[in-house]
């Protein structure tokens, strides 16, 4: 099994005609997710990779029955098209685009709560069941189909923890870059407990940056819900206080969200943290 994509997945892409959107649904098509709807205002009638074209998301869903959206378009439209995406029904939203302001995510975040459609991102690689469905910019080619569910704050560490597994002969049942602003969608708790109860995934890998307080509450939740092995790595452990690092989320600030306190509250309760981001799939193969 995998969690949120899967073979039933009907993708949705939002901003297909522009440069990245095209770029990245080739990649989808190519890797054999089901992609059966662009949404280019004005556009409505074309097709572009032999998808067809609509104005808007509702006429889309109506036509194609799309039930996940990924979003390529610009970070000051990125607002407009997840809440048209989450109030034209759509139940999973996936936002790759980066400088999304914070004020429009906590919009988004309050209509997204009220209507019970789920995000991921914004400011992230997406999501990818391997041999199902891609969603995003994850590379398919690294991917392995398996018993590892993995969940990261950073895209290109995932890219670097899923080579290592699948270079180790270890596959995931889904990889879920949930993203590094500060204000974004699902969050380490929610994933894990997806993941706690995916009978398919086995074991689970948490990829964690300093900054906020999302991987001591995930270390609280590890400890009083989940079953499986989780192994931890936490990025930015030389940063210095009140540097941001790569995410906007990435901070420490007022002596909070430091790597220290993350790698504690894991080893806590039992978990056990790489030194290095190889170091999970060699963590996870010992617990397999």
């Amino acid at each position: 099994m995998s969690i949120l994509v899967d073979q039933n997945t009907r993708l949705l892409v939002q901003g297909i005609t522009g440069r990245e959107g095209m770029f990245h649904t080739k990649s989808s098509i190519e890797y054999g997710t089901n992609v059966v709807a662009g949404v280019t205002p004005g556009r409505g009638g074309e097709t572009v990779l032999d998808v067809p074209i609509f104005n808007t998301v509702s006429e889309a869903v109506r036509a194609t029955a799309a039930n996940v959206s990924v979003i390529y378009v610009p970070a000051g439209g990125a607002a407009d098209a997840m809440l048209e995406a989450s109030a034209a029904g759509i139940p999973l939203v996936v936002c790759i685009t980066e400088r999304v302001p914070v004020q429009d995510m906590m919009r988004v975040k309050s209509e997204f709560n009220k209507r019970g459609t789920k995000l991921i991102g914004p400011n992230c690689p997406g999501l990818i069941s391997p041999d199902q469905a891609k969603v995003g910019i994850i590379p398919g080619n690294i991917c392995k189909a398996g018993p590892v569910g993995l969940v990261s704050r950073s895209g290109t560490l995932t890219y670097e923890v899923v080579d290592a597994l699948t270079r180790q002969g270890n596959g995931q049942s889904t990889c879920v870059g949930i993203g590094g602003d500060p204000v974004r969608g699902l969050n380490f708790v929610e994933i894990l407990e997806m993941f706690q109860n995916d009978p398919d995934t086995r074991a689970i890998i948490a990829i964690g940056e300093i900054g906020g307080t999302d991987e001591e509450k995930a270390a609280l939740y590890i400890k009083e819900h989940v079953t499986k092995p989780v192994v931890a790595f936490i990025a930015g452990q030389t940063a210095p206080p009140g540097k941001r690092m790569g995410h906007a989320g990435a901070i420490i600030e007022g002596g909070t969200g430091t790597a220290e306190e993350k790698i504690k509250a894991f080893q806590a309760v039992g978990v056990p943290v790489a030194r290095y981001p190889v170091e999970c799939a060699e963590l996870i193969a010992k617990v397999l």
